[in-house]
């Protein structure tokens, strides 16, 4: 069973609370989590040394607002949507209305507000409920959303988070968490030496924006194989367009996985430090994941006073395909009204063996 503990945190210029929710489990992994935009401040995992923090992060809230609120945010540990990743020229349609977002990278949008809001909480049993609602027109988006994240912390070292969300009207949704990892601890240089093996045989290359170009190609023979593991630096500098687009890894792989099972939770990857042996795997119910190498941390005050540093952390977001609205033959995003999307990601976190 998990033990929970709560504290202060902040207050956000508009004079809300911010607390920071600790949730334990017996094994000795312990995750901190936040009710400001469902961030994952800390994953301190068991080593015999005592706990490491395995998480890419700030230590105030002042930092965490400034960093939110900043054209280049990070968005590290947050919950992320409406729509994560990028929809071009911030504008879609739906049911034959066209719909004017925000445009916020650029002339496109960028995954939206959900990181900057406030969210009710309640903690049972081995659970975190984060609870918070979108009002039709936020971004620019059709439907009044009611938003629920269960953080669940289980017994043998995972954190299983579970996102449920209904609408009024129909509209396009798509989430993720944007934890950035760093198995060697939080601030222990860049994660190029890490291993990462992805479920993934195919992606969508993008252009210069980063936005996809509509294709699905094979990984095979390009440096996003990750079918076998490699270490992330191992070919991030190579002369190939796609990696230079991004400036390293900034790409979304399709994952293999078969969606008449009965079980639709899937294996999405395996990342692992070698020196540390501590290893990370992700399963999902997405039909995808966004692997971004850090390409532009860079000089960002993180935790224990440490300046991040280019590459400092690795992310693994499960989630649709970016810019799905155009480009029709992607999996839908289409919420309509009165159904629920329900989506599930799990972090098993141990040793390689």
């Amino acid at each position: 069973m998990a033990q929970f503990r709560s504290r202060p945190f902040g207050v956000t210029r508009d004079g809300e609370k911010v607390n920071e929710y600790i949730m334990s489990n017996p094994g000795g992994l312990a995750v901190s989590v936040l009710n400001y935009g469902c961030v994952i401040k800390n994953i301190f995992v068991p080593t015999k040394q005592g706990p490491v923090d395995v998480v890419v992060g700030h230590d105030t809230f002042a930092d965490y607002e400034q960093d939110f609120n900043s054209s280049g945010s990070t968005c590290c540990g947050a919950f992320v949507g409406r729509y994560a990743n990028r929809i071009e020229n911030a504008e879609f349609s739906v049911g034959g209305k066209k719909y004017q977002l925000e445009p916020n990278n650029g002339r496109n949008h960028l995954h939206g507000t959900f990181p900057k809001k406030i969210y009710d909480v309640k903690a049972f049993g081995d659970t975190l409920l984060l609870e918070t609602e979108s009002p039709a027109g936020e971004d620019g988006f059709p439907g009044n959303l009611k938003v629920s994240v269960r953080y669940i912390l289980t017994e043998d070292n995972a954190l299983r988070m579970d996102y449920r969300v209904s609408s009024d009207a129909d509209t396009i949704l798509n989430l993720t968490n944007h934890t950035y990892f760093n198995l060697a601890g939080q601030g222990k240089g860049d994660i190029l030496n890490h291993r990462l093996e992805l479920a993934a045989d195919h992606f969508t290359p993008s252009d210069s924006e980063l936005l996809p170009t509509g294709e699905v190609l094979p990984v095979a023979g390009t440096p996003l194989d990750f079918t076998t593991p490699h270490t992330i630096g191992e070919r991030i500098a190579a002369d190939w367009p796609q990696l230079k687009n991004a400036g390293g890894y900034d790409h979304n792989f399709l994952l293999d996985y078969d969606p008449q099972s009965p079980n639709p939770l899937h294996p999405a990857a395996e990342l692992s430090d070698p020196v540390s042996g501590r290893r990370l795997t992700v399963f999902t119910t997405e039909p995808a994941v966004q692997l971004y190498s850090g390409n532009f941390l860079c000089g960002e005050r993180g935790k224990g006073g440490i300046t991040y540093q280019k590459h400092g952390g690795v992310c693994l977001e499960t989630q649709h395909y970016p810019d799905s609205p155009h480009h029709p033959q992607f999996p839908s995003i289409l919420l309509r009204q009165g159904e629920t999307y329900e989506s599930e990601t799990v972090w098993f976190f141990g040793l390689t063996e």
